[in-house]
C-alpha cells in the first residue's frame, strides 16, 4: 500500500474489505501460522499467502467451510465475521451501474412517493450512499447536504454534521462497520475502493475505519437527531428497503424516517 499526505502527515491508504484481508486478520488474531491453518485446512500454504495477498480467486465453498471450521475451533468466530467470510468469498458480481444510470432510474412515481411522505424525512439512495433523490423533509434535516450528495462524504466531511447528530461519535463506529458488511453483501469490493479512499481524507473516518470490526444494519434503526440552529433534538425511526422491481434490481435503497 503506498502513503499518502494529509494535513502535512503520511498515512497509509485504507483497504476495502476483501476475503484475504478478513483472512489474514483472524488467523493473526488467534496466533497460529499460514502453515499451520493451511495444514488444518488441508491446502498448501503457499495457497493460503496467495489467498490473503489476493493473487487468487475466490475460494471454494469447501475451502471456506474447512478454514472456518479450524479458525472457529481455536476461537470462535462471531456470527458476524463468520457471514462476512461467506460474503466476501463470493467476489466477482460485475460492476456497479453508474450513479447517472441510477438517477435515470428513478421514476416520477418514486420521486412523487417521496414528497408524499413530507413532513417526514424520505430518500432515495444506492448502496455506496449516493444520493438519488430526497424530499424537502430530508434536504432540511441535513444543512450542507447536497440534493446529489453522498451521505457518508456529508456525515465524515461536514462538520455539521457533528452538530446534527447527537451519538456522532459512536454514530461514526457504527456505520464503518455496517460499511465493512454491506462491502461483503455487494461481493464487490474494488467498486467501494474510490469511496473508501475519498472517505479516507478525513481523519474521521480513518479513525473510525481503523477500529475495525464488523456489523449487519438491521432495516430499522434510530436517528438521534439536533437541530443546528435551535439545539432542539429529536428522535428519528429510520426504516430501509431494496427496490427490487426497477431497472438495476437491489441497487436503490429508500430509507423513510418517522418520528420517535
Amino acid at each position: 500500500m503506498g502513503a499518502r499526505a494529509v494535513c502535512g502527515q503520511d498515512f497509509q491508504e485504507l483497504e476495502a474489505p476483501t476475503f484475504g484481508n478478513l483472512l489474514r486478520r483472524l488467523r493473526d488474531n488467534r496466533g497460529v501460522s499460514r502453515e499451520r491453518l493451511a495444514f488444518n485446512a488441508g491446502v498448501s500454504a503457499s495457497y493460503i499467502t496467495h489467498l490473503e495477498k489476493g493473487d487468487r480467486g475466490n475460494p471454494t465453498r469447501e475451502v471456506v467451510t474447512a478454514l472456518t471450521r479450524y479458525l472457529d475451533r481455536l476461537v470462535p468466530l462471531s456470527t458476524a465475521d463468520r457471514r462476512q467470510l461467506d460474503d466476501l468469498a463470493g467476489l466477482g458480481a460485475g460492476d456497479f451501474p453508474s450513479v447517472a444510470e441510477l438517477r435515470r432510474a428513478v421514476t416520477p412515481e418514486m420521486t412523487r412517493t417521496l414528497e408524499l411522505h413530507n413532513p417526514n424525512m424520505a430518500a432515495l439512495m444506492d448502496t455506496r450512499s449516493n444520493l438519488l433523490a430526497i424530499n424537502d423533509a430530508w434536504k432540511d434535516a441535513f444543512p450542507g447536504l447536497s440534493e446529489h450528495g453522498n451521505m457518508l462524504r456529508w456525515f465524515f466531511g461536514n462538520e455539521l454534521a457533528t452538530k446534527v447528530m447527537v451519538n456522532w461519535e459512536s454514530d461514526a463506529r457504527l456505520i464503518a462497520r455496517w460499511m465493512r458488511a454491506l462491502i461483503g453483501r455487494s461481493g464487490n469490493a474494488d467498486g467501494f475502493a474510490d469511496l473508501i479512499r475519498e472517505l479516507g481524507e478525513f481523519p474521521n473516518f480513518r479513525h473510525a475505519w481503523s477500529e475495525g470490526g464488523v456489523e449487519f444494519a438491521p432495516h430499522v434503526f434510530t436517528l438521534h437527531m439536533r437541530n443546528p440552529v435551535t439545539g432542539a433534538r429529536r428522535r428519528v425511526y429510520a426504516q430501509t428497503g431494496r427496490i427490487d422491481g426497477a431497472s438495476y434490481p437491489g441497487q436503490l435503497l429508500t430509507i423513510l424516517g418517522l418520528p420517535g
